[in-house]
């Protein structure tokens, strides 16, 4: 069976698959046949059925996720609920995320966002001062994002870029995200030797890298926008 999908060429060596929204898209050398573009979807069935499964299942789970005083969100990689407390402000005591009664769901949101936005500035903001001092890493300013699909970035001004979304993460994560952006700092690029600079602060890096796709994949059917 050969799927519907998006064709994009462009000037590429090799054809790629991702996708994209529930659907297909593929992006293919400027030359390559029709043909031979149906052979290498046909050849990736069982690779495509499994991704757009997973891809369907996090849209229908972004449409119902919704939050609830009672709800439970992550922080630092632990489940803290979230509580009603007479008056206006709201913030994290360590034991929950308190805000004012009675505000709507897509209020109480709000709210957990901008939580997580304080608490990932002043948390993220002191591990990457701290491996900075560590690895010897001129580090310019540190900024949170609300970026979607990326944890961090590092600038050629050598400033990084969290998204709020990583102080979710366990610490062990969050370590690793503010190396490998640290690392940036060194290496530009995915070199052998960026990871080489990586794996000489975090021996287990891979492992690490493998479990925040975890978070990622959960994140995923999660609609905080």
């Amino acid at each position: 069976m050969v799927f519907e999908y998006k064709l994009i060429r462009s000037k590429r060596k090799t054809a790629a698959i991702y996708i994209r929204e529930g659907g297909v898209e593929v992006r293919a050398p400027l030359k390559m046949p029709k043909s031979a573009i149906d052979e290498f979807i046909a050849a990736k069935e069982g690779w495509i059925r499994d991704k757009l499964a997973k891809s369907r299942e996090q849209t229908e789970r972004r449409a119902a996720f919704t939050l609830d005083y009672g709800d439970t969100v992550l922080y630092c990689g632990a489940s803290y609920p979230i509580a009603a407390k007479e008056g206006h402000r709201a913030g994290f005591d360590g034991r929950s995320f308190y805000m004012p009664p009675d505000l709507t769901p897509e209020g109480i949101k709000a709210v957990c966002v901008r939580i997580y936005r304080m608490l990932a500035k002043q948390y993220l903001s002191e591990r990457a001062l701290y491996f900075a001092e560590r690895m010897g890493a001129a580090l310019g300013a540190v900024k949170i994002s609300g970026a979607k699909t990326r944890w961090g970035s590092c600038s050629s001004q050598k400033n990084i870029n969290f998204s709020w979304r990583l102080i979710m993460a366990d610490g062990e994560l969050i370590d690793y995200v503010v190396i490998h952006e640290l690392a940036h700092i060194f290496e530009m690029n995915h070199s052998a030797r960026f990871w080489q600079i990586v794996q000489s602060v975090l021996p287990d890096y891979q492992e690490r890298k493998a479990r925040l796709k975890e978070l990622q994949y959960r994140l995923g059917g999660e609609d905080w926008e």
